[in-house]
């Protein structure tokens, strides 16, 4: 569905409708005439009658024209999931419908509606990968307990997989990338699993790429995937890294890897976070990437502000002078360096210079999870609508109203002080324009070469 907007909106009061700064933006909620939807029917089905929206739109990939229509490539992350209170000391999280596979999906752009069809269910030579978190202990595990709705423990799932990103092969298949491991993923266009790459290490799932990046903050591995002309691919860590559990918070930069999948060379390249707005440079997210050439790209950097204000801008990326961090790992991570003891060491970030401030156009989302070029001089950014979900705190004890104040025992209790609690975690709908899949197509004032 396009959306419209009334004569006023021409004066430019909401820059998404009309030009701003010389950009245009066609503006579409991302429909599913083939009625998808995810099955729930667990403790809070009720509020869901029809069960879930499909959440596509973490990551997105142009494929052609067909006449006017734009065609897309889309896939969901690992499924309807909400925020739990901690399990002791590790995250938790509440998956609404735990045998949920991720999907590759196509989006279609024309006649005023992008509408999400052709679903793919992840799979290898087994069946449907889940979900799931890692069991602790792997390479790639992100250490969270997973619960149901009742809050009881679900088991982990080697093969769980957190898609966060989509570029072409070359072959007629995708790459993919995820949060996880992190892991890089090939596949083919049915959703079969050929190759993955992840993490070298002796408990890993799949090795390949750099063992330093395990060290991602939980739930922020990779973000955005892209394949260069040459045939390299490159993919983003979402933030930066946590490196004996002490980087997260001062590193100015997060990593950008590459790997030649001929010839299995990899490289690795920092981008420098505008560490300056935020409170903590760990609060810094990618959104996502795509290769301009062999040496530049497009990256969205994304979070709250040092205000809490959310931020959504997309950089031209420009790795030609950037040094390959992998020189510099064996000596001491630079993570751990200022800018001052960088350029010491001869260590060159990413140049980069901003293209367009989503939120200036009128953006409302609170993320924009995928990206890629139609043409020289048109971009497209989507949202990933988190499955229309949310958890809520019912029933809360006195002064204990935030679900933070309490946790969970994997049995299907929260706790508070050690004691177990009358208060609840529910899932309810998101409200509107959280709930919705947004994709804009933007029309910039030049061109891209």
């Amino acid at each position: 569905m396009k959306l419209k907007a009334p004569a006023l909106l021409f004066t430019c009061l909401f820059p998404w409708a009309c030009q701003a700064a010389e950009f245009h933006v066609d503006r579409y909620v991302v429909t599913f005439p083939q009625n998808d939807r995810v099955e729930y029917q667990g403790a809070y089905a009720s509020a869901f009658p029809d069960g879930l929206p499909v959440g596509v739109g973490s990551g997105l990939q142009f494929v052609r024209k067909e006449g006017s229509d734009l065609i897309f490539a889309t896939v969901t992350d690992r499924g309807p999931n909400a925020d739990s209170p901690k399990a002791g000391k590790k995250d938790s999280k509440i998956f609404a419908n735990p045998k949920f596979t991720p999907l590759l999906m196509t989006i279609r752009v024309g006649d005023g509606k992008a509408q999400a069809t052709d679903a793919h269910a992840l799979h290898d030579d087994r069946g449907p990968v889940s979900g799931l978190p890692l069991p602790e202990g792997l390479i790639g595990a992100t250490n969270e307990i997973a619960l149901d709705d009742t809050l009881q423990q679900l088991p982990s799932d080697k093969r769980g997989l957190d898609t966060e990103g989509i570029t072409p092969d070359g072959k007629g298949g995708y790459w993919l990338c995820d949060e996880y491991g992190p892991f890089i993923v090939n596949i083919d266009a049915q959703g079969k699993i050929l190759k993955q790459y992840g993490p070298q290490a002796e408990q890993g799932v799949a090795g390949g790429l750099p063992n330093i990046i395990k060290w991602r903050q939980a739930n922020r591995g990779f973000e955005g995937i892209t394949r260069m002309p040459d045939g390299r691919i490159i993919a983003a860590v979402q933030s930066t890294l946590d490196i004996d559990g002490k980087s997260k918070n001062s590193a100015l930069f997060t990593r950008l890897v590459s790997i030649d999948p001929a010839s299995g060379k990899t490289a690795m390249y920092g981008y420098p976070i505008d560490v300056e707005v935020y409170k903590k440079a760990k609060d810094a997210k990618i959104g996502d990437i795509v290769a301009l050439d062999d040496n530049r790209l497009l990256l969205i950097e994304q979070g709250g502000d040092k205000n809490k204000e959310m931020r959504n801008l997309v950089y031209v990326v420009d790795l030609s002078q950037a040094s390959d961090l992998s020189d510099f790992d064996k000596e001491k991570a630079p993570e751990f360096d200022d800018a001052e003891q960088l350029k010491a060491r001869g260590i060159k970030l990413a140049g980069k210079k901003e293209l367009v401030d989503l939120r200036k156009l009128g953006w409302q989302q609170e993320k924009a999870e995928g990206m890629t070029i139609i043409d020289n001089q048109t971009i497209a950014v989507i949202n990933d609508n988190d499955f229309g979900l949310q958890a809520v705190l019912d029933n809360p004890e006195g002064s204990a109203t935030k679900a933070d104040d309490y946790e969970v025992d994997g049995k299907g209790h929260l706790t508070l002080n050690g004691k177990e609690a009358a208060a609840k975690i529910a899932l309810r709908p998101l409200d509107e324009p959280e709930s919705l899949n947004e994709l804009w197509v933007v029309t910039l004032p030049e061109s891209l070469k």
